[in-house]
């Protein structure tokens, strides 16, 4: 839903909504969301004046909370309320929200916050303001590449197969510097051609997505070993192998039951790190 909020595109990408949940995950980050009524109060006002600051070059009107807390209820996030808890049906008398319950359970999860402010200022946001709204929710400024994947990471793409596939190799294996992580094995062409591929942990046609943080740069048999389930990385990205399912022989250097228990090769970037949630799923 973050990913795909409601606004009039006539008007350009307005800001309203997505300000208004970045300020809604401060405060349950630091625990003033009581129980499950979201209050627009002095606080929640200041917070969405202070964030405003930020776009008020591009949106001359003055900030204004009533417009995306009445109308957030067609995200379903939660349901504007009367003071007497009557659900509202105008902006001006709209002084409460019934959080979802849904909704309440995501945002008390440190890694959906996290989730939820990179979607929503890769998707909403201009470059110059990105800067500035990283900064303000503490997070590190991620590479472009990073920046479009998350605009888009939970959306459906209508792009081609073979353009999904080409935008993730290039955003993957530049990343590994076409180094097998399982292997260490380097190889780039003069021509561009590579015998790496760009593997996906949560595999694509299992519902993983075409984010670079879901991607590892492997080599072809590494690749086809780590589909079948005979490798998989551990949280702390050592390499786990499941011994028991295979036989093999060969020189000792390529063996995958000596590669157990090393540290997978890392990408240079740290905004490029294996994604948690995907190694879980592998």
């Amino acid at each position: 839903m973050l990913s795909d909020l409601n606004y009039d595109p006539a008007t350009g990408i307005a800001p309203h909504k997505p300000l208004l949940l970045l300020v809604v995950c401060d405060l349950v980050e630091e625990g003033r969301l009581a129980g499950s009524i979201l209050h627009r109060n002095g606080d929640l006002v200041f917070r969405f004046s202070s964030y405003w600051r930020i776009v008020a070059e591009r949106r001359r009107t003055k900030p204004d909370p009533r417009l995306p807390f009445f109308h957030l209820r067609t995200e379903r996030v939660w349901t504007p309320l009367e003071a007497d808890g009557r659900p509202a049906e105008d902006r001006n008398r709209a002084v409460m929200g019934q959080m979802d319950v849904s909704f309440l359970l995501c945002l008390n999860d440190a890694g959906f916050r996290a989730l939820a402010r990179r979607t929503l200022i890769a998707k909403y946001f201009e470059p110059q303001e990105r800067a500035e709204l990283y900064s303000l929710v503490g997070l590190e400024i991620p590479p472009d590449d990073i920046v479009a994947a998350d605009a888009i990471r939970f959306l459906p793409s209508e792009e081609s197969a073979a353009k999904r596939d080409a935008k993730f190799s290039v955003r993957v294996l530049p990343a590994y510097d076409y180094t097998c992580a399982l292997t260490r094995y380097r190889m780039i062409g003069v021509n561009g051609k590579t015998a790496l591929d760009a593997a996906h942990i949560h595999q694509l046609t299992k519902g993983g997505s075409n984010h670079p943080t879901n991607g590892v740069a492997l080599t072809k048999t590494a690749h086809w070993l780590f589909d079948h389930g005979f490798w998989s990385i551990a949280p702390d990205l050592r390499v786990l192998v499941a011994a028991a399912r295979f036989d093999e022989a060969g020189e000792a250097a390529f063996l995958l039951k000596g590669m157990a228990g090393r540290d997978l090769l890392p990408p240079a970037n740290k905004h490029f790190m294996p994604d948690q949630e995907s190694l879980a799923w592998h």
